[in-house]
């Protein structure tokens, strides 16, 4: 739709009109710069009693915030406590099911070899942390991120927008942007490393969201995505089961407030 409306366009959800913004430019500028005036929560009633946090706004929001970053540090996010518990589940999952690209174990096997794997080895495992990137850009699990509403009247991209309007940044929409990713709709780890293949960052990776509303515990799900991948590949390599071939795995996810991976049969062989 934003091809043909532009990045800034009305929609009606039954009754109820809201404000989508697409591409990366247009959700920066709305969530980044201009994050006070569209950092409020709308509220869903099906969900606003249980995930307050989530869903509060003004200094409610911001004790709520604090609370949780504080119960999270606690709870070892960012610490080694933390990578420890983490490489100990780690370890549970090799126990019970004892390729995702040869590339990526080639890499494992060569800078970690089999001793266990440490948050600090990212910084020498480029190509396995742009795979865990790609995945993230390719395969984002919430399309539409939580709708945000505006704290006051304000004029965007010269259009008007009323006070207490819902407003949904479309997170897919700048994670497939076709002036942000040289191939945004192919699965392609070079979106995240440099000539001599170094990792780089890239400002339109949001999968976490941006501006105050950020998800809270991203440092512990990178942490967590980054320890279990390279741990799990470490130790298996993954192939369809017998009889069924890679170009028949189904790779369309299931639709819903968030997108689901298709339930799959995989073979998992031991490597070490």
């Amino acid at each position: 739709m934003s091809k043909k409306y532009g990045p800034v366009f009305t929609v009606y959800l039954g009754p109820k009109k809201v404000v989508v913004l697409a591409g990366y430019k247009t959700v920066k500028e709305a969530l980044v710069n201009q994050a006070d005036e569209f950092g409020e929560r709308d509220s869903l009633a099906i969900v606003n009693d249980t995930y307050r946090v989530l869903w509060s706004n003004g200094e409610s929001w911001k004790e709520m915030r604090r609370f949780t970053l504080t119960n999270l540090r606690d709870y070892g996010m960012g610490k080694k406590a933390c990578e420890d518990k983490i490489i100990e589940e780690c370890q549970y999952l090799i126990e019970v099911f004892k390729e995702f690209k040869d590339q990526v174990q080639e890499e494992i096997s060569r800078v970690i070899g089999t001793r266990q794997v440490q948050v600090e080895d990212r910084k020498n495992l480029p190509f396995t942390d742009a795979v865990i990137h790609e995945t993230q850009r390719l395969a984002n699990i919430v399309p539409m991120a939580l709708p945000h509403k505006t704290s006051e009247d304000v004029t965007f991209q010269g259009y008007f927008i009323k006070k207490g309007t819902t407003v949904y940044p479309l997170l897919t929409s700048v994670l497939y942007d076709e002036s942000e990713w040289e191939k945004p709709y192919s699965f392609n780890p070079a979106h995240f490393l440099d000539k001599d293949g170094k990792f780089v960052k890239r400002d339109a990776f949001m999968p976490f969201s941006a501006g105050r509303r950020i998800c809270l515990g991203e440092s512990l799900a990178r942490m967590e995505l980054f320890l279990f991948f390279t741990s799990i590949l470490q130790h298996f390599r993954f192939t369809p089961p017998p009889g069924v071939k890679e170009e028949d795995l189904d790779l369309t996810p299931q639709v819903g407030f968030t997108l689901s991976p298709s339930l799959h049969k995989i073979c998992a062989v031991c490597r070490m």
